[in-house]
């Protein structure tokens, strides 16, 4: 593969791990990797493929009080980090380079996701051009900004430098920071600090190290310290010190470092872009699942509310009486069964004259009463939404940094009071345009537009389906009258579709407002397609890499 088609597949992975991490409420180990392969793409594979030749950077990396920052004042021969056995010491990672080298790596992009503060240059003498060194807070320090930096500068070098003790170097959170070191092929050195001096606890401790670092090691025993410099005995460091001063010294040597560090990178490329890919998959079939959960518990309270709506809206009984004796209810009953032509004539003598209307209380009750069953049903399925996802790991972290989803939206409340507002004017506006025919014009006048419209809500809410006798109640009594008063004003095809509109126009409103309630949760999960685009994308870019 040509160096501008690897660039080309570096510079698409970077922009899709960048996608990645825009993606919400991914699990903490998956979230890790996706930074770990961003950080290492912006901080050493783009940049050293556009420069080969460019400084090299040698990290020194390891636990709490191991000695980075007593090694890096040997390498410099003074004091430029401040060393200490009580830590975290280094709480910003301390740049050791010539004026020309920093300048380069800064400008370059390798160390662009270090924050400002957190690097501190020590300037080195200019015939050290071509290397750089880098003091690193420590991998286990107990401020997790300082492990953040440690792990992201990992990802940013060429030559790692671990140093560690004689009781500290099999501990397991430095040997996580060695796995990645070993997964990135990156050339690595060993220094074994603070050895014991006695002959066999020395060659037992030596050999161990040996034996699990599989890698050059640099032994320093107890007590060999430079107190002058806060550092190490030169002497004991003597073969490190003169790689790094070899490698200032010659381009060719840095260049073979640099070009290592690049190879192993790209073998070790495929693995993690697959494994956050492989996590992008598991994350869309867990949203997948997470939505699902949503729609059905919204769309069941959503049905329980449209059941309790059309069996029957129950408001209180002094509101129908006065509603029906507003309209005479009693001889519209009498009326009933001679005929839409005489209870057309009735109405008008009925209510000619009539100014009384309790339009105002019936509408104030139906609003109230549709708002209140609106909230409590919503309140429920965002209750029970957020309870179904407090069962699933990747749902409880959602669940419990967003407290506010467990009831329904604050939105909610002012949205369904406009929404019927809009909804009984549109009710209105539907009875004029009807009203202008000719049987209907003068009952309409007589009873009045907003009375009629108060009528066809009754009706949208109130059904008389199968009842008879005994069982016709109130609330029912006033569903059966109010639908002959609509066929008597309009004729029985214009009241069906009067009060279709007015249904469907309630069923829509009451679907968007729950829709929106249950999008609150939906937009706290990644888009599965967009999660599954990413996982594919990584893998056809890597998967193209040729080394």
């Amino acid at each position: 593969m040509d160096s501008a088609e690897l660039v080309e597949r570096c510079d698409r992975l970077a922009a899709l791990a960048s996608r990645r991490l825009a993606f919400p409420a991914a699990k903490p180990a998956a979230l890790s990797r996706a930074r770990q392969l961003h950080d290492h793409l912006d901080g050493f594979l783009r940049p050293r493929l556009a420069d080969l030749d460019a400084p090299l950077l040698v990290l020194l990396v390891g636990p709490t009080g191991a000695g980075k920052s007593s090694l890096l004042n040997t390498i410099a021969g003074a004091r430029v980090s401040e060393a200490g056995v009580l830590r975290p010491t280094t709480r910003e990672a301390v740049l050791y380079a010539s004026e020309n080298d920093s300048r380069r790596i800064l400008e370059s992009g390798r160390l662009a996701v270090v924050a400002k503060n957190r690097l501190r240059v020590a300037a080195s003498p200019a015939d050290n051009d071509g290397v750089v060194v880098i003091d690193a807070p420590d991998v286990d320090s107990v401020e997790r900004d300082n492990r953040a930096l440690a792990d992201v500068l990992v990802e940013s070098c060429d030559l790692c430098i671990f140093v560690t003790t004689a009781t500290r170097y099999a501990d397991l959170v430095p040997w996580e920071v060695l796995r990645r070191v070993r997964e990135r092929g990156l050339p690595l050195v060993v220094v074994l600090n603070r050895v014991p001096t006695d002959e066999d606890d020395r060659a037992a401790v030596v050999a161990d190290a040996r034996r699990l670092l599989t890698a050059d090691l640099v032994v320093v025993d107890e007590g060999d310290l430079d107190t002058g410099i806060d550092g190490l005995a030169r002497d004991k460091v003597r073969l490190l010190l003169d790689r790094i001063a070899r490698l200032a010294a010659e381009a060719g040597e840095r260049r073979a470092v640099a070009a290592q560090a690049l190879a192993g990178a790209l073998r070790g490329l495929a693995p993690l872009a697959h494994a956050v890919a492989d996590d992008l998959d598991h994350e869309a079939i867990d949203a997948d699942a997470l939505r699902r959960i949503a729609v059905t518990i919204y769309g069941e309270e959503l049905a329980t509310l449209t059941s309790a709506v059309q069996g029957g809206l129950i408001l209180r009984e002094e509101v129908l009486r006065r509603w029906n004796e507003f309209v005479g209810a009693d001889q519209v009953a009498r009326f009933i069964s001679s005929g839409i032509g005489r209870l057309r004539a009735m109405l008008l003598t009925v209510l000619r004259g009539k100014t009384d209307a309790p339009v105002t209380v019936v509408e104030t009750e139906m609003r109230s009463t549709l708002e209140a069953l609106a909230q409590r049903h919503a309140s429920d399925a965002a209750r029970r939404t957020a309870a179904s996802w407090s069962d699933r790991s990747e749902g409880a972290v959602v669940v419990v940094a967003n407290p506010s989803l467990w009831s329904a939206s604050e939105k909610f409340a002012p949205a369904i009071r406009d929404g019927l507002e809009s909804w009984m004017r549109t009710i209105v506006d539907d009875v004029r345009a009807h009203a202008g025919r000719k049987r209907a014009v003068a009952v309409v006048a007589a009873l009045g537009l907003n009375a009629v419209g108060v009528a066809v809500m009754l009706t949208v809410f109130i059904h008389t389906a199968g009842l008879t006798g005994t069982e016709v109640g109130i609330a029912a009594g006033t569903a059966l009258l109010n639908q002959k008063l609509l066929e008597a004003i309009f004729g029985e095809g214009a009241m069906a579709e009067l009060v279709g509109n007015a249904r469907s126009g309630l069923a829509r409103l009451m679907t968007t407002l729950f829709d929106e309630d249950r999008k609150r949760f939906e937009a706290l999960v990644a888009p599965s397609a967009a999660l599954r685009e990413v996982a594919a994308g990584l893998r056809d870019a890597v998967d193209g890499i040729k080394q």
